[in-house]
Protein backbone atom coordinates (compact mmCIF):
# COMPACT_ATOMS: atom_id res chain seq x y z
CA UNK A 1 0.00 0.00 0.00
CA UNK A 2 1.57 3.37 -1.21
CA UNK A 3 -0.77 5.43 0.80
CA UNK A 4 0.65 6.26 4.73
CA UNK A 5 -2.47 5.70 6.81
CA UNK A 6 -2.58 7.98 9.74
CA UNK A 7 -2.03 10.85 7.96
CA UNK A 8 -4.45 14.19 8.18
CA UNK A 9 -3.27 15.47 5.25
CA UNK A 10 -1.54 14.22 2.73
CA UNK A 11 -4.04 11.46 1.53
CA UNK A 12 -5.36 14.37 0.04
CA UNK A 13 -2.81 16.23 -1.38
CA UNK A 14 -1.19 15.48 -4.36
CA UNK A 15 1.48 18.68 -3.93
CA UNK A 16 2.93 20.54 -1.18
CA UNK A 17 4.99 23.57 -1.52
CA UNK A 18 7.48 23.83 1.36
CA UNK A 19 9.88 26.55 0.27
CA UNK A 20 8.75 30.22 -0.29
CA UNK A 21 11.47 30.20 -2.60
CA UNK A 22 9.59 28.31 -5.03
CA UNK A 23 7.45 31.38 -6.07
CA UNK A 24 10.07 32.48 -8.23
CA UNK A 25 10.85 29.72 -9.84
CA UNK A 26 13.38 26.17 -9.94
CA UNK A 27 16.11 27.15 -7.37
CA UNK A 28 19.59 25.95 -7.81
CA UNK A 29 19.46 21.98 -7.15
CA UNK A 30 20.35 20.91 -3.11
CA UNK A 31 21.94 18.12 -1.79
CA UNK A 32 20.07 14.81 -1.77
CA UNK A 33 21.07 14.29 2.31
CA UNK A 34 20.16 17.67 2.50
CA UNK A 35 16.54 17.17 0.30
CA UNK A 36 15.75 14.28 2.46
CA UNK A 37 16.60 15.79 6.11
CA UNK A 38 14.10 18.33 4.93
CA UNK A 39 11.39 16.17 3.78
CA UNK A 40 11.12 14.64 6.85
CA UNK A 41 11.51 17.16 9.05
CA UNK A 42 8.40 18.97 7.05
CA UNK A 43 6.44 15.81 7.15
CA UNK A 44 6.81 15.15 10.72
CA UNK A 45 5.73 18.74 11.91
CA UNK A 46 3.34 18.89 9.12
CA UNK A 47 1.77 15.86 7.76
CA UNK A 48 1.31 13.10 10.40
CA UNK A 49 -0.53 12.70 13.53
CA UNK A 50 0.31 14.50 16.36
CA UNK A 51 2.58 12.10 18.80
CA UNK A 52 3.95 9.82 15.44
CA UNK A 53 6.39 10.29 13.33
CA UNK A 54 8.10 9.42 10.11
CA UNK A 55 11.81 7.83 10.14
CA UNK A 56 14.19 7.70 7.31
CA UNK A 57 15.36 4.61 6.35
CA UNK A 58 17.11 5.43 2.38
CA UNK A 59 17.65 8.11 0.05
CA UNK A 60 17.60 7.84 -4.04
CA UNK A 61 17.01 9.86 -6.97
CA UNK A 62 15.18 8.47 -9.48
CA UNK A 63 14.11 10.18 -13.24
CA UNK A 64 15.06 13.38 -12.05
CA UNK A 65 13.21 13.53 -8.68
CA UNK A 66 14.82 12.80 -5.15
CA UNK A 67 12.86 9.62 -3.66
CA UNK A 68 13.20 9.68 0.20
CA UNK A 69 12.03 5.98 1.87
CA UNK A 70 11.01 6.47 5.40
CA UNK A 71 8.72 4.10 7.76
CA UNK A 72 5.66 5.33 9.31
CA UNK A 73 3.73 2.94 12.07
CA UNK A 74 5.54 0.03 10.64
CA UNK A 75 4.95 0.78 7.01
CA UNK A 76 7.26 1.62 4.32
CA UNK A 77 6.45 5.20 2.69
CA UNK A 78 8.21 7.21 -0.36
CA UNK A 79 7.81 11.01 -0.68
CA UNK A 80 9.03 12.28 -4.22
CA UNK A 81 10.66 15.98 -3.78
CA UNK A 82 11.95 18.32 -6.99
CA UNK A 83 16.01 18.76 -6.68
CA UNK A 84 15.59 22.25 -5.69
CA UNK A 85 13.68 20.56 -2.33
CA UNK A 86 10.78 23.34 -2.85
CA UNK A 87 7.99 20.97 -3.69
CA UNK A 88 6.99 17.13 -2.72
CA UNK A 89 4.65 14.52 -3.90
CA UNK A 90 3.30 11.96 -2.15
CA UNK A 91 2.34 9.67 -5.56
CA UNK A 92 2.77 9.77 -8.96
CA UNK A 93 1.70 8.19 -12.67
CA UNK A 94 4.57 6.53 -15.26
CA UNK A 95 2.74 7.87 -18.27
CA UNK A 96 5.02 5.54 -20.08
CA UNK A 97 3.25 2.46 -18.73
CA UNK A 98 0.99 2.20 -21.46
CA UNK A 99 -0.62 -0.85 -23.89
CA UNK A 100 -0.95 -0.82 -26.90
CA UNK A 101 -4.35 1.44 -27.05
CA UNK A 102 -1.76 4.37 -25.23
CA UNK A 103 -3.81 3.33 -21.75
CA UNK A 104 -2.33 2.19 -18.67
CA UNK A 105 -1.29 -1.12 -18.80
CA UNK A 106 -2.67 -1.96 -15.46
CA UNK A 107 -5.44 0.54 -15.28
CA UNK A 108 -7.94 0.28 -11.93
CA UNK A 109 -11.31 -0.83 -12.51
CA UNK A 110 -13.43 0.66 -10.26
CA UNK A 111 -14.84 -1.83 -6.80
CA UNK A 112 -17.84 -3.21 -7.64
CA UNK A 113 -20.82 -2.56 -4.88
CA UNK A 114 -21.76 -5.36 -2.91
CA UNK A 115 -25.42 -6.61 -3.43
CA UNK A 116 -26.78 -6.33 -0.18
CA UNK A 117 -28.06 -8.91 2.32
CA UNK A 118 -31.70 -8.38 3.58
CA UNK A 119 -33.33 -9.24 6.66
CA UNK A 120 -35.68 -8.46 8.94
CA UNK A 121 -33.88 -6.36 10.94
CA UNK A 122 -30.51 -5.38 9.79
CA UNK A 123 -27.28 -5.59 11.72
CA UNK A 124 -24.65 -2.75 11.74
CA UNK A 125 -22.03 -2.66 12.68
CA UNK A 126 -19.47 0.25 12.37
CA UNK A 127 -15.71 -0.63 13.56
CA UNK A 128 -13.83 2.18 14.96
CA UNK A 129 -11.60 3.67 17.30
CA UNK A 130 -11.86 6.42 19.41
CA UNK A 131 -9.10 8.73 18.62
CA UNK A 132 -9.07 7.83 14.64
CA UNK A 133 -10.22 10.98 12.55
CA UNK A 134 -11.82 8.96 10.13
CA UNK A 135 -13.72 7.22 12.81
CA UNK A 136 -14.87 10.24 14.81
CA UNK A 137 -16.35 11.37 11.00
CA UNK A 138 -18.18 8.22 10.39
CA UNK A 139 -19.38 8.28 13.84
CA UNK A 140 -20.94 11.80 13.35
CA UNK A 141 -22.48 10.88 10.22
CA UNK A 142 -24.37 7.52 11.51
CA UNK A 143 -25.50 9.53 14.68
CA UNK A 144 -28.92 10.81 12.75
CA UNK A 145 -29.09 7.74 10.85
CA UNK A 146 -29.33 5.75 14.88
CA UNK A 147 -31.79 8.70 15.66
CA UNK A 148 -34.08 7.55 12.46
CA UNK A 149 -33.88 3.70 12.45
CA UNK A 150 -32.49 2.61 15.88
CA UNK A 151 -35.28 1.30 16.79
CA UNK A 152 -35.77 -0.87 13.20
CA UNK A 153 -31.95 -2.34 13.41
CA UNK A 154 -29.14 -2.76 15.53
CA UNK A 155 -26.84 -0.47 14.99
CA UNK A 156 -23.57 -1.07 17.36
CA UNK A 157 -20.20 0.67 17.60
CA UNK A 158 -17.38 -1.95 17.72
CA UNK A 159 -13.53 -1.07 19.11
CA UNK A 160 -10.76 -2.46 16.79
CA UNK A 161 -7.96 -3.48 19.66
CA UNK A 162 -5.68 -6.11 21.10
CA UNK A 163 -6.34 -7.56 24.35
CA UNK A 164 -2.85 -8.87 25.30
CA UNK A 165 -3.85 -9.20 29.24
CA UNK A 166 -5.84 -8.58 32.27
CA UNK A 167 -5.03 -4.96 32.56
CA UNK A 168 -5.85 -1.68 30.49
CA UNK A 169 -2.22 -1.69 29.74
CA UNK A 170 -1.94 -4.79 27.94
CA UNK A 171 -4.25 -3.57 26.02
CA UNK A 172 -2.93 -2.39 22.48
CA UNK A 173 -4.57 0.46 20.02
CA UNK A 174 -2.85 2.33 17.63
CA UNK A 175 -3.15 6.07 19.05
CA UNK A 176 -1.85 4.83 22.28
CA UNK A 177 -2.98 3.95 25.79
CA UNK A 178 -5.39 6.80 26.02
CA UNK A 179 -6.97 5.80 23.03
CA UNK A 180 -7.45 1.95 24.80
CA UNK A 181 -9.25 4.00 27.99
CA UNK A 182 -11.45 5.74 26.06
CA UNK A 183 -12.62 2.87 24.02
CA UNK A 184 -13.23 1.14 27.29
CA UNK A 185 -15.24 4.15 28.26
CA UNK A 186 -17.28 3.56 25.44
CA UNK A 187 -18.00 0.15 25.39
CA UNK A 188 -19.29 0.53 29.13
CA UNK A 189 -21.68 3.24 28.43
CA UNK A 190 -22.83 1.28 25.36
CA UNK A 191 -23.15 -1.50 27.53
CA UNK A 192 -24.89 0.08 30.59
CA UNK A 193 -26.62 3.12 29.40
CA UNK A 194 -27.65 2.55 25.50
CA UNK A 195 -29.86 5.03 25.02
CA UNK A 196 -27.93 7.36 25.74
CA UNK A 197 -24.63 6.18 24.14
CA UNK A 198 -24.89 8.07 21.25
CA UNK A 199 -25.39 11.14 22.73
CA UNK A 200 -22.48 10.73 25.09
CA UNK A 201 -20.07 9.69 21.30
CA UNK A 202 -21.87 13.35 20.00
CA UNK A 203 -20.65 15.11 23.06
CA UNK A 204 -17.23 13.65 23.66
CA UNK A 205 -16.30 14.03 20.00
CA UNK A 206 -16.95 17.24 19.39
CA UNK A 207 -15.94 19.03 23.00
CA UNK A 208 -13.16 15.52 24.10
CA UNK A 209 -11.71 14.19 20.79
CA UNK A 210 -9.64 17.61 20.38
CA UNK A 211 -8.55 17.67 23.53
CA UNK A 212 -6.96 13.91 22.86
CA UNK A 213 -3.28 14.79 23.44
CA UNK A 214 -3.80 16.50 26.85
CA UNK A 215 -4.75 13.76 29.50
CA UNK A 216 -5.62 16.46 32.07
CA UNK A 217 -8.37 17.86 29.87
CA UNK A 218 -9.47 14.69 28.27
CA UNK A 219 -10.31 13.66 31.89
CA UNK A 220 -12.29 16.45 32.76
CA UNK A 221 -14.25 16.56 29.60
CA UNK A 222 -15.29 13.05 29.19
CA UNK A 223 -16.20 13.26 32.73
CA UNK A 224 -18.21 16.46 32.30
CA UNK A 225 -20.17 14.71 29.70
CA UNK A 226 -20.99 11.38 30.87
CA UNK A 227 -22.57 13.50 34.27
CA UNK A 228 -24.48 16.28 31.76
CA UNK A 229 -26.20 12.66 30.88
CA UNK A 230 -27.21 11.61 33.98
CA UNK A 231 -24.63 8.70 33.46
CA UNK A 232 -23.08 7.29 36.62
CA UNK A 233 -19.41 8.26 36.08
CA UNK A 234 -18.08 6.13 38.78
CA UNK A 235 -19.45 3.15 37.47
CA UNK A 236 -18.44 3.58 34.08
CA UNK A 237 -14.70 4.51 35.38
CA UNK A 238 -15.37 0.83 38.15
CA UNK A 239 -15.85 -0.95 34.52
CA UNK A 240 -13.59 0.40 31.91
CA UNK A 241 -10.86 -0.21 34.55
CA UNK A 242 -12.14 -3.46 35.66
CA UNK A 243 -12.78 -6.96 34.39
CA UNK A 244 -16.01 -6.35 32.60
CA UNK A 245 -14.39 -3.46 30.44
CA UNK A 246 -11.74 -6.14 29.25
CA UNK A 247 -14.44 -8.93 28.52
CA UNK A 248 -16.33 -6.52 26.45
CA UNK A 249 -13.47 -5.34 24.64
CA UNK A 250 -12.28 -8.76 24.12
CA UNK A 251 -15.61 -9.94 22.57
CA UNK A 252 -14.93 -7.11 19.78
CA UNK A 253 -11.27 -8.04 19.01
CA UNK A 254 -12.75 -11.71 18.27
CA UNK A 255 -15.45 -10.10 16.16
CA UNK A 256 -13.13 -7.77 14.21
CA UNK A 257 -10.77 -10.10 13.40
CA UNK A 258 -13.51 -12.66 12.23
CA UNK A 259 -14.80 -9.84 10.26
CA UNK A 260 -11.55 -8.67 8.82
CA UNK A 261 -11.86 -5.16 10.48
CA UNK A 262 -8.39 -3.91 10.61
CA UNK A 263 -9.20 -0.31 9.93
CA UNK A 264 -11.46 2.47 11.53
CA UNK A 265 -13.52 3.16 10.20
CA UNK A 266 -15.26 -0.20 8.75
CA UNK A 267 -19.16 -0.75 8.23
CA UNK A 268 -20.72 -3.94 7.97
CA UNK A 269 -24.24 -4.52 7.38
CA UNK A 270 -25.68 -7.87 7.56
CA UNK A 271 -22.05 -8.70 7.40
CA UNK A 272 -21.73 -7.11 4.07
CA UNK A 273 -18.85 -5.13 3.53
CA UNK A 274 -20.38 -0.78 3.09
CA UNK A 275 -17.49 0.66 0.73
CA UNK A 276 -19.39 4.11 0.07
CA UNK A 277 -19.86 7.51 1.32
CA UNK A 278 -19.77 8.89 4.79
CA UNK A 279 -23.05 11.04 5.42
CA UNK A 280 -25.89 10.43 6.98
CA UNK A 281 -28.13 9.61 3.92
CA UNK A 282 -25.27 7.50 2.14
CA UNK A 283 -25.95 5.52 5.41
CA UNK A 284 -29.32 5.46 5.92
CA UNK A 285 -29.83 4.34 2.08
CA UNK A 286 -27.49 1.27 2.32
CA UNK A 287 -28.85 -0.22 5.69
CA UNK A 288 -32.54 0.72 4.23
CA UNK A 289 -31.56 -1.32 1.47
CA UNK A 290 -30.95 -4.03 3.41
CA UNK A 291 -34.80 -4.52 4.67
CA UNK A 292 -37.36 -7.33 3.81
CA UNK A 293 -39.58 -4.32 3.81
CA UNK A 294 -38.09 -0.73 3.61
CA UNK A 295 -39.97 0.84 6.80
CA UNK A 296 -41.43 4.17 6.42
CA UNK A 297 -38.62 6.31 7.74
CA UNK A 298 -36.54 5.54 5.17
CA UNK A 299 -38.56 8.25 2.92
CA UNK A 300 -36.51 10.75 4.91
CA UNK A 301 -34.01 12.93 3.71
CA UNK A 302 -30.72 13.06 5.52
CA UNK A 303 -27.38 15.47 4.93
CA UNK A 304 -25.23 14.60 2.17
CA UNK A 305 -22.88 16.83 3.41
CA UNK A 306 -18.98 14.48 2.80
CA UNK A 307 -17.85 14.28 6.14
CA UNK A 308 -14.82 12.30 5.53
CA UNK A 309 -13.05 10.53 2.27
CA UNK A 310 -14.26 6.98 1.47
CA UNK A 311 -10.95 5.63 1.07
CA UNK A 312 -9.56 7.17 4.65
CA UNK A 313 -8.59 5.24 7.56
CA UNK A 314 -6.48 4.32 10.70
CA UNK A 315 -5.14 0.62 10.86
Amino acid sequence: MVAIIGFVVVLIIFLVYFQAGSQSGISAPVSLQSCGEKVIMYANENLVQPGTSISLQSLSENRGMYEVHGKYQSQNVTIYATKDCTMLFTNGIDMASTGSTGSTAQTQKPTPTPSPVKTARPSVDLYVMAFCPYGTQAESAMKPVVDLLGSKADIRLLYITTVGGSTVDSVQSLHGLSEAQEDLRQICIQKNYPQKFWDYLSGFDARCYPLSQNSTSLNACWRNTTSGLGIDTAAIESCATGSAGLDLLRADETRSNQNGATASPTLLINGVKYPGARTPEAYKQAICNSFDITPTECGTTLSSSQQAASAGGCG
